[in-house]
């Protein structure tokens, strides 16, 4: 019958037994395969906290504490080439990128002000009542002059000027009734 954390036929190894007998080995195993010396202390060490962390498990029909060690120090190495491979390709598109200075970050910050205030001008824009936005769209967006307007809605240049007036100092006020809005308009009634 075969217990965990031993060798059949012999009496029980703990671990620090393992550890002792074979930290060497493992540590030069690591060493063999790292350019730097941290990296190889801090492999090793991971390599006997897995190791630790399984002993339990540790069956020795599948080899010797020693061919177990090599094994989860090679899977503690490749996982620390894929993740150091990761890492490179990261740096690598990150690098390719240009950081933000100071004079982006106030170009940036502008054009966040001024989509700010484009979207304000149109929520503004869209409660305007349909007549002076109609007039205000021909002459603004559309570059007629206020007597082509006129024209195209058919009334009279006065009321065109009125509405377009009108129609400026509510987007101005941030209010779609401007205040000089009178009950029954004047220009209204000369169509």
């Amino acid at each position: 019958m075969l217990i965990s954390g031993h060798d059949p036929g012999r009496s029980p190894t703990s671990f620090s037994d393992v550890y002792e007998a074979h930290f060497d080995a493992i540590l030069g195993f690591v060493t063999r395969r790292t350019a730097d010396r941290h990296v190889a202390a801090d492999l090793t060490a991971d390599v006997f906290v897995a190791a630790l962390e399984a002993f339990d498990s540790y069956d020795a029909r599948r080899g010797t504490h020693r061919v177990w060690l090599y094994g989860i120090a090679r899977n503690t190495l490749a996982s620390y080439a894929r993740h150091t491979a990761r890492e490179r390709e990261a740096v690598a598109a990150l690098s390719g990128r240009r950081l933000l200075d100071e004079q982006d970050m106030l170009r940036f910050e502008e054009r966040i002000d001024a989509e700010r205030e484009a979207r304000e001008l149109l929520a503004r824009h869209a409660v305007l009542s349909a007549p002076l936005r109609a007039v205000l769209d021909l002459v603004a967006v559309d570059g007629l002059t206020t007597k082509e307007a006129a024209k195209v809605l058919r009334i009279s240049q006065p009321t065109a000027r009125v509405r377009l007036h009108r129609a400026r100092a509510a987007l101005r006020a941030g209010h779609a009734t401007p205040p000089d809005t009178f009950s029954t308009p004047l220009a209204e009634a000369t169509r």
